[in-house]
């Protein structure tokens, strides 16, 4: 893969980047709209393909937020185009890396001393770059270790990147006036967290030790002394990633148990911990030769405030949902429905939110769910499917919610397709065995 040279730190440099690529994006509708007046039938995919390639490329070579908000939606696997979820899901682990010369100049800058100065090895190509950040391999007093450099200007630029990135996303939410500030600044919040790796560090080894309870599943150990604010240092895990194994012919005993100990682990979190690893995809899991499930990158970590964490929960009980009162004021409680909703937007929206959560809270109401239903992620579909193509939903306010659900939507959903991949049927209470 070509390497990096240099990455555009400044944010005129940034901006003009996203400018060409805005150019490219105009080019490729006036294509589309050229083929649709000679052929009224001519679909959307080859526009989509060619725009989900152009904003890629335009964001791989700068790196940092622009990436990760790519990465972030990826996720979203029933919101956007396939085009746009298979190439952005290439943010996870497939990005050009920076250069040796590159990598050698910011390691000396982040530690005060080259890389060949403090480990025994240290292997000059990485093995995994994504958006924030790209590892290394090396060794040190015999052992195996992973080096994570984070890229030169990522944390000096996350205020302008996301607004360059703005106007994109409230076109593409229909997110509507100042009231989409507060989702914003909850992303600006948490990618600031997360290009500070002595707060990673930190949260990794609490997260780690308090989860340690939780059977088949492993984690590195973290080293203080080999890290920094833009360096942390890890132990090296020995497995593939999760969405590799996802692709092997593994069986349903091996799905299950991966499912569950993935399933046990969030849940063990979200309710014993009130803080949760809020960036599930699959680049933040292995699985071993001996099948455990190895957790790594804990620089996302979401607290759950009680405000938000005990109207949420308790808006998640089937019994709540069913009754109209009760739902309607969680609804409020949440920022779901707000006091200036005229009576058709209080309407369509505590329909629409009654439908979504009947739907997506449907797993912690049973004490078995399978993950692999073809049925339940048919429903889920259809449902996206429905309300993208809604006319009157684009005519209304999209902020909806409290800025808390940004990252809890995130993880649940990031959740379910991981367990999705894997194909498992998991014990849904079996995580309150660990709890305290």
């Amino acid at each position: 893969m070509k390497t990096l040279d240099k990455i555009p730190t400044g944010k005129i440099e940034r901006a003009g980047r996203l400018v060409k690529t805005g150019v490219r994006i105009g080019g490729n509708y006036a294509k589309y709209y050229g083929k649709k007046l000679v052929n009224p039938d001519h679909s959307k995919d080859e526009l989509n393909e060619d725009n989900a390639g152009d904003i890629y490329d335009g964001l791989k070579s700068l790196k940092g937020s622009a990436l990760k908000v790519a990465q972030m939606l990826s996720m979203e696997k029933n919101l956007l185009p396939r085009a746009y979820v298979e190439k952005f899901s290439l943010s996870q682990f497939s990005v050009p890396p920076l250069s040796a010369p590159l990598v050698r100049k910011t390691f000396k800058q982040y530690l005060g001393k080259y890389p060949e100065d403090i480990f025994d090895t240290f292997d000059r190509d990485s093995i995994n770059a994504a958006s924030i950040g790209q590892v290394h391999k090396a060794t040190k007093d015999g052992k195996e270790l992973a080096v994570k450099i984070q890229y030169p200007g990522v944390a000096e630029s996350i205020s302008s990147d996301l607004a360059l990135v703005k106007p994109i996303a409230i076109r593409m939410f229909n997110l509507q006036g100042n009231d989409s500030d507060k989702y914003f600044k909850e992303m600006e919040h948490k990618l600031v967290e997360e290009t500070n790796y002595l707060l990673e560090l930190k949260q990794s080894i609490e997260i780690t030790e308090s989860c340690s309870v939780i059977p088949n599943l492993e984690f590195p150990e973290y080293y203080k002394d080999l890290s920094s604010e833009r360096i942390i240092t890890m132990d090296w895990m020995h497995g593939v990633h999760l969405s590799e194994f996802a692709k092997t012919d593994f069986t349903k005993e091996q799905g299950n148990k991966l499912g569950q100990t993935l399933w046990d682990f969030y849940m063990f979190q979200i309710h014993g911990l009130r803080k949760v690893h809020a960036d599930p995809h699959p680049g933040n899991f292995l699985v071993s030769d001996q099948e455990t499930l190895i957790a790594i990158d804990f620089g996302c970590i979401k607290e759950i405030p009680d405000e938000f964490y005990v109207p949420y929960f308790e808006l998640s009980k089937k019994e709540n949902i069913s009754n109209d009162s009760v739902f309607v004021e969680k609804l409020y409680e949440l920022e779901i429905l707000t006091s200036s909703d005229t009576p058709e937007e209080f309407i369509f929206f505590k329909e629409l939110f009654k439908e979504m959560l009947t739907l997506f809270t449907s797993p912690l109401n049973e004490e078995v769910f399978d993950f692999g239903s073809d049925i339940f992620w048919a429903k889920i579909a259809d449902l996206s499917q429905r309300y993208s193509t809604d006319p009157q939903i684009r005519k209304m306010n999209g902020n909806r919610g409290s800025k808390h659900f940004l990252y809890m939507n995130r993880t649940f959903f990031g959740l379910f397709n991981l367990l999705y991949d894997l194909k498992a049927t998991v014990q849904v209470n079996n995580f309150k065995n660990y709890l305290s």
